[in-house]
């Protein structure tokens, strides 16, 4: 049986994961609520893959993505994402996701996504390839917080969603000073005066 472990924050959404992927007859399922007890029992037991979603309280998708990496570099991953593909599909696949998967999708393209990415493969759909295609041949157009590392990315979407300094170096397990600094890279990139600046961006573009 292929050992998977689902991290998401919603326990309806879990719940649905792990009814679908069981139906396959190939997978035991794991739940995790959110981002750090998914990297506890990363350390703790062996898994076949691991489903991320990519917005959870606490520590942000990207930032535990990054550290699954370095735990166990090579476990394939799969991100879910409720928001639109072009907000993060590039960016967690660059980071090192080995797949990307819109929680829109039809139940059966889970499953499939899964046991490609077990066997070695790398999984986006069709319509997410089409759209990563044109993106990278017009980057010219890119918004500016695409342009942000990952880590200035985090602190962005946080910041957006009203946490304090001292929140954000929490959830990242950082020092006040390092996001400070995050921060103060982050608004100068984006030509920002104060936090009210990007959540008003992070409100306009749909980012958390």
């Amino acid at each position: 049986m292929m050992r998977v472990l689902i991290a998401d924050d919603h326990a309806i959404v879990r719940k649905g994961l792990r009814q679908i992927a069981e139906e396959s007859e190939q997978m035991c399922v794991v739940e995790a609520a959110d981002g750090q007890e998914a990297l506890d029992k990363m350390q703790s037991d062996d898994w076949d893959v691991l489903v991320l979603d990519m917005n959870m309280p606490g520590r942000h998708g990207l930032d535990v993505l990054r550290e699954v990496r370095v735990l166990r570099p090579g476990l394939p991953v799969l991100v879910l994402s409720g928001y639109p593909d072009d907000q993060y599909a590039l960016r967690v696949l660059r980071a090192g996701a080995a797949g990307y998967l819109n929680k829109d999708v039809a139940p059966e393209e889970l499953v499939k996504a899964i046991l490609k990415i077990v066997a070695g493969g790398k999984y986006i759909s069709q319509e997410l390839a089409e759209h990563l295609v044109w993106e990278m041949s017009n980057q010219k157009d890119e918004l500016p917080h695409k342009r942000l590392s990952d880590r200035e990315y985090c602190v962005l979407i946080m910041i957006g969603q009203g946490k304090s300094i001292g929140q954000i170096a929490q959830a990242m397990t950082l020092s006040v000073k390092t996001v400070s600094t995050y921060r103060t890279r982050t608004l100068e990139k984006m030509h920002f005066q104060s936090n009210a600046d990007v959540i008003r961006y992070v409100f306009d573009h749909n980012l958390s």
